[in-house]
């Protein structure tokens, strides 16, 4: 019978009371050891790969262009800071609502501080902008955007190796954004000045990925972006898109970042918990970016003695 795994958000996401299908599986499902936190370990755990880290820059580079092979890519995304009366505070990265024609503007400003650097500012998208780094740099450690909304930028600036350069190429990108006249022309109109960026996601292409899945359901360009070099297709996973299992299929359903799809439980939840009943399924492994990890299998729905928690 099939294996289907699936990938949900973490448990404090989901709302209080949790989904009643979910606190059933956290019930009477079989607790297994608990991960790291965080949407990396999740994708270590599905993908199979020689790095250590995910490389995100690389990986949407792939998918936005085909010149991510061979090179460092580091994500350079326009943002929007605020300041208030005790910290500058990020409010936005990448969703700025950028036109590609201010999005031309902007980093053609720009491109001359990093290239003088030494690294080319290569865009793809309006929201997503790159960072072409020498193979050898010596990079710092840089935090995901997910990780500083709403926080105080200095608690997350680069650190480590040449942190002071990294830095100070932020700081004249954000005197080049505050003066530039797009932000002038946004302003005007009520729109959310770009006067900022971010650097993250850096690391190279992998040579190659390997996965146990043979179907692969996400919204997510990373994840997509792994399945095709593990030349595994892709869907967007979206209701009913499951709706039969082959005997031999080995299933990731990706619903980590899709909130609206997990609101009504009758959408995802309680039709995989009655394919699983069914015995269309053999196991059921749910992995939550809290670092939880369920496995449910049929039988374990007669757990009775169990006491289901709705909270």
């Amino acid at each position: 019978m099939a294996i289907l795994t699936l990938l949900l958000p973490a448990l404090d996401r989901l709302g209080a009371p949790v989904p009643a299908v979910v606190a059933r599986w956290l019930a009477r499902g079989d607790r297994l050891s608990g991960a790291k936190p965080g949407r990396d370990t999740v994708l270590l755990e599905c993908f199979e790969f020689i790095d250590t880290a995910v490389p995100v820059a690389a990986l949407t580079r792939s998918l936005d262009a085909s010149d991510a092979h061979g090179s460092l890519w580091l994500r350079a995304d326009p943002c929007y800071v605020a300041v208030d009366a005790v910290a500058v505070r990020m409010l936005a990265c990448g969703t700025v609502d950028l036109s590609a024609e201010e999005s031309v503007e902007l980093t053609s400003a720009l491109r001359p501080l990093f290239g003088d650097a030494g690294f080319p500012l290569e865009p793809a998208t309006p929201a997503r902008w790159y960072l072409r780094c020498p193979i050898g740099a010596q990079l710092p450690q840089f935090a995901k955007p997910e990780n500083v909304l709403g926080d105080d930028l200095m608690r997350h600036l680069p650190q480590g190796e040449n942190e002071r350069q990294w830095r100070h190429l932020l700081n004249e990108a954000q005197v080049i954004l505050h003066n530039h006249p797009v932000n002038a022309r946004r302003a005007a109109t009520g729109r959310m000045p770009v006067n900022s960026l971010w650097f993250w996601g850096a690391g190279r292409l992998p040579e190659w990925v390997r996965t146990r899945f043979n179907r692969i359901f996400s919204r997510d360009e990373v994840t997509i972006a792994l399945a095709r070099l593990a030349s595994v297709a892709t869907l967007a996973p979206t209701s009913g898109a499951i709706v039969e299992f082959a005997a031999d299929d080995n299933v990731l359903l990706d619903l980590a970042d899709s909130r609206d799809t997990l609101a009504p439980d009758r959408d995802w939840l309680a039709p995989l918990d009655a394919t699983l009943h069914r015995r269309a399924l053999r196991e059921l492994r749910v992995c939550f970016e809290s670092g939880e990890r369920l496995l449910i299998k049929p039988a374990h729905r007669w757990r009775f003695w169990r006491r289901i928690r709705s909270a």
